[in-house]
C-alpha cells in the first residue's frame, strides 16, 4: 500500500472520528412496545411533572436501591490501537464506531429516562434495573402513612411491567401469560379492571374488560370480581398503538395511585364519636333537618303503600263487580231460552 493511499485513508479516518465526537447517541425517545416504566398524569405542565416526578423517584429509589451508579464510558484510544486502526478500512472503521457508541448507550442508560407518551398531560419514565409496581407501591404506603404532600402538579402514577400491541387479539394473548403469577391455580384474587383508552379507537371499553375478566376466570374459576375493595386491580392503559398493563395492589386503599388523594386526611373516627356526644347548634341543626327528611321520607312512603292498596282494592272490586254483572247476563239469557222453550211447546 502506498504511503499516498495511507495518509488519505488516516484523513479519512480522522475527519469521521472528529465529526462523531460531541454528538449524542440517540435511541427511541418515546413509549414503545418491549418497555417498562410508569405512566404520569399530570395537569397541564407536563415539564413540570417531570421534574417533580425524577425528584421522587429517585428519592424513593436512592432508598430502596441505593444511589445510582453512572459508568464513565469517555475512555481515548491508546497510541497503539490508533496506530493499528490507521490501517483498517474505513468502512471496518465505521462499523467499530458504531459498535462501540451502541455499547457505550447501553452502559450510560440512567435509571429513569423520560419518553413521549403519546397523549397530552401524560408523561411516560422509562425504568431500568428496577421493578416498577413495588417502587410505585412503596411511594404510596409512605405516602398514604405519613400524609405528606411531596408533589403539587403529578395526579396519578401508575406502574408499567408489560406492554404489547394495542389490538384485542395481542393483549388477550400478551396477558394469557403475563396474569399467570398472580390468577393461575393454584393462585387465586378478588380482582377489578381499570381500562382507559387514549387517542385510540379501535379498542371498545366494554369488550376489553369482558374479554380479560373471561381470560381471569379461566385461569382458575376461584378469581372473583369485586368493584368495591379488590385484592389485585388489572391496570390496562392503551395509548395510541401501545397498551401498557400492570397488577397493582391497594388500588382502592390508595385512591386509585393518586397522589393527591392518598396523602388526605381520613375521616377521623374519634372525633365522630365526640360529634355523637356533643353535637354543636349546626350540627343538631343538621341532625334535626335530617330527622324531619326522613320522617317525610317515611310519611311519603308510607302514603304510597296506602295508595297503592286502594288502588289494589279498587281493582278488586271492579274485578267482582264485572263478574257480578256477567253472572246477572249469563242467568238472563237462560232464562230467556226457558221461556221460548215453553212458548214452542204451546
Amino acid at each position: 500500500m502506498s504511503a499516498a493511499q495511507n495518509e488519505s485513508r488516516k484523513r479519512g479516518k480522522k475527519r469521521y472520528v472528529s465529526g462523531q465526537q460531541g454528538k449524542r447517541w440517540k435511541g427511541s425517545r418515546e413509549l414503545e412496545v418491549g418497555m417498562q416504566g410508569i405512566l404520569i398524569t399530570c395537569n397541564m405542565n407536563e415539564r413540570k411533572c417531570t421534574a417533580e416526578a425524577f425528584n421522587l423517584l429517585n428519592d424513593y429509589a436512592d432508598k430502596l436501591y441505593g444511589p445510582e451508579k453512572l459508568h464513565d464510558n469517555k475512555g481515548n484510544s491508546s497510541s497503539e490501537e490508533e496506530e493499528a486502526e490507521e490501517e483498517e478500512d474505513v468502512d471496518v472503521a465505521l462499523k467499530k464506531e458504531v459498535a462501540q457508541l451502541q455499547s457505550s448507550r447501553r452502559k450510560q442508560e440512567r435509571r429513569f429516562q423520560a419518553l413521549d407518551s403519546g397523549a397530552n398531560n401524560v408523561i411516560f419514565i422509562k425504568t431500568h434495573n428496577l421493578e416498577p409496581d413495588k417502587l410505585i407501591h412503596h411511594i404510596l404506603s409512605d405516602l398514604h402513612t405519613t400524609k405528606k404532600k411531596k408533589s403539587r402538579v403529578i395526579l396519578r402514577m401508575l406502574p408499567v411491567t408489560g406492554t404489547c400491541k394495542a389490538f384485542q387479539e395481542d393483549m388477550l394473548k400478551y396477558l394469557t401469560t403475563f396474569l399467570e403469577p398472580w390468577f393461575k391455580t393454584p393462585n387465586s384474587a378478588t380482582y377489578q379492571i381499570a381500562f382507559k383508552a387514549r387517542n385510540s379507537s379501535h379498542n371498545k371499553r366494554e369488550e376489553i374488560i369482558k374479554s380479560i375478566a373471561s381470560l381471569v376466570g379461566k385461569l382458575n374459576p376461584k378469581n372473583k370480581v369485586d368493584l368495591t375493595n379488590p385484592e389485585l386491580t388489572i391496570i390496562v392503559e392503551v395509548i395510541k398503538s401501545v397498551c401498557c398493563v400492570s397488577v397493582a395492589r391497594d388500588y382502592t386503599l390508595y385512591r386509585k395511585y393518586n397522589v393527591q388523594e392518598v396523602v388526605k386526611e381520613d375521616a377521623p373516627k374519634a372525633d365522630a364519636a365526640k360529634t355523637r356526644t356533643e353535637p354543636n347548634a349546626a350540627e343538631q341543626k343538621d341532625e334535626h333537618n335530617g330527622g324531619e327528611a326522613e320522617e317525610k321520607k317515611v310519611a311519603a312512603e308510607e302514603e304510597e303503600e296506602e295508595k297503592k292498596k286502594v288502588a289494589a282494592a279498587e281493582e278488586e272490586e271492579e274485578e267482582k263487580k264485572a263478574a257480578a254483572e256477567e253472572e246477572e247476563k249469563n242467568a238472563a239469557e237462560n232464562e230467556e231460552g226457558v221461556n221460548e222453550g215453553e212458548g214452542g211447546g204451546e
